[in-house]
C-alpha cells in the first residue's frame, strides 16, 4: 500500500465532507443520518471510550443517546488529510463541544478525533471514528490554545 500517494483534491474533499456529515448528524440529533455514513461493519469509539459497532447498533445507541440527553453541538477543525492506498484516507481534528443552550465551548470535553474512510462504489463511508479526550496534561497553555481556535468555529 502506498502511504505517500496524495488523494486527489475531490477525493479530499469528500472524505472532509464525509467527517462533516457525521458530525452535522450529530448535531442534528440524527441518528439515521449518522448511521448513513458508515461502512456495515463501523466501529465509532466515544470520548468515554465507549465503542459501537455496526451500523444498526450505531442507529439504535445514537437514537437512545439522542432522546434520553440534551447533546452538545460539536465545531471542528480538520487538521489533515492522508492516503492509505486509493480506496482509503485517514482524517485528523480537532473538535469542541457547545453545551445545549449555550455559546461557549466546555473546554473539558476537547477531543482529537481520527477518521478512517473506506470508498467502495465509489462513495466514501466511515470504517472506524475515534475520539481522544485532548487533555494535554502538565500543558495547560496547549489545552487553552486549543479552546481558543475552537471557540473562534462557535
Amino acid at each position: 500500500m502506498d502511504h505517500d500517494r496524495s488523494l486527489s483534491p475531490a477525493d479530499e474533499q469528500a472524505v472532509r465532507d464525509l467527517f462533516g456529515r457525521l458530525l452535522g448528524a450529530w448535531n442534528a440529533r440524527d441518528a439515521e443520518a449518522m448511521a448513513a455514513t458508515v461502512v456495515e461493519q463501523a466501529t465509532l469509539i466515544g470520548f468515554d471510550g465507549s465503542e459501537h459497532t455496526g451500523r444498526d447498533i450505531i442507529a439504535t445507541e445514537m437514537a437512545r443517546i439522542f432522546a434520553n440527553h440534551p447533546t452538545a453541538r460539536y465545531v471542528w477543525k480538520v487538521r489533515g488529510v492522508i492516503a492509505l492506498g486509493a480506496e482509503g484516507a485517514l482524517l485528523r481534528a480537532v473538535v469542541g463541544m457547545v453545551p445545549a443552550g449555550k455559546t461557549q465551548l466546555n473546554p473539558a470535553v476537547n477531543a482529537v478525533q481520527t477518521l478512517l474512510a473506506m470508498r467502495s462504489d465509489g462513495v466514501w463511508r466511515v470504517v472506524q471514528m475515534q475520539s481522544t479526550p485532548a487533555q494535554y496534561h502538565g500543558r495547560p497553555e496547549v489545552a487553552a490554545a486549543l479552546t481558543r481556535e475552537l471557540q473562534e468555529l462557535v
